[in-house]
């Protein structure tokens, strides 16, 4: 006769293996619920829309399917793929120039006593209260109506994103880390690039994530007033033509865009970054 395998002793432990995945299964449904969840208010937020073109006019809501088609004619149309760049290039320029400028004022209120209290309890509430029509108004004036004016606009009003995240990763360095470093090494470039820089990605990562959602909102206001080209110049042009169906797919393709960029790189890299460092989700 064969025999039953023996239970498990008591205080044994139990190979992975056999432990049934309820916690996998859990998150399977709860992930599938929240896409349905997600997909069905998609749906809805569609259906309202096309109900509400049909008792209003073309001119003011125009419908989906009208929406849509006009998408499709974006897609083979070069001039808007040009011009789609255009503000894809202000957006890059404008990020990459904030985080340089907002990594040096956060570095110096660190390191530099003289300049602390200049940049913590003066320039950084300065350029966190200044409007960002008062900019893009002042580049106006100095620059005229041209991608320096979009760049300088959107920057300004990028750098108090990045200063403040940087200088919060400075503040909550780990001292000990740091100074075990110090005592291995003199290399003030070394220690930066082994030791603080890793520990300051989090924090980076959040400033970067930040901007370029609040780069896309205020490229297009710096395009619809300031500039010459891009996506917030064609805005313009449909709102004087009252095409309101180019109004709506470009705003369709910018949230498309936007929302593409995060699900395909911010949240699984964010996902990484909580798995190394043991965040919080």
């Amino acid at each position: 006769m064969q025999q039953r395998p023996h239970a498990a002793a008591v205080g044994e432990e139990i190979s992975p293996a056999a432990q049934p995945p309820r916690r996998s299964r859990q998150e399977r449904r709860r992930s599938v619920t929240m896409a349905l969840a997600l997909h069905g208010f998609t749906l809805t937020a569609l259906a309202a829309w096309w109900i509400y073109s049909q008792f209003v006019p073309a001119y003011l809501v125009p419908g989906p399917e009208a929406v849509f088609l006009r998408m499709a004619e974006f897609l083979v149309s070069p001039m808007l793929l040009s011009q789609l760049s255009v503000s894809l290039g202000h957006v890059v320029a404008s990020i990459a120039l904030a985080f340089v400028i907002g990594s040096a004022l956060a570095f110096s209120a660190q390191y530099l006593r003289l300049t602390r209290l200049l940049i913590d309890a003066r320039l950084t509430p300065f350029l966190n209260a200044f409007s960002g029509i008062g900019w893009l108004f002042l580049a106006i004036l100095w620059f005229g109506m041209d991608s320096v004016t979009v760049i300088f606009a959107v920057t300004m009003i990028l750098i108090p994103f990045t200063a403040i995240n940087i200088r919060t990763g400075l503040i909550e360095l780990d001292r000990e880390l740091v100074e075990l470093g110090l005592s291995l090494s003199r290399h003030r470039l070394r220690i930066a690039m082994r030791i603080i820089v890793p520990m300051l990605v989090p924090y980076l990562f959040a400033a970067l994530r930040t901007s370029f959602g609040v780069a896309w909102k205020v490229v297009l206001t710096a395009e619809l007033f300031g500039g010459n080209a891009g996506v917030g110049y064609i805005l313009d042009v449909a709102r004087q033509e009252f095409d309101t169906e180019t109004v709506f797919a470009i705003i369709a393709f910018i949230l498309l865009f936007v929302a593409l960029v995060e699900a395909a790189v911010f949240r699984p890299v964010q996902r990484r970054l909580d798995q190394r460092f043991r965040l919080d989700v």
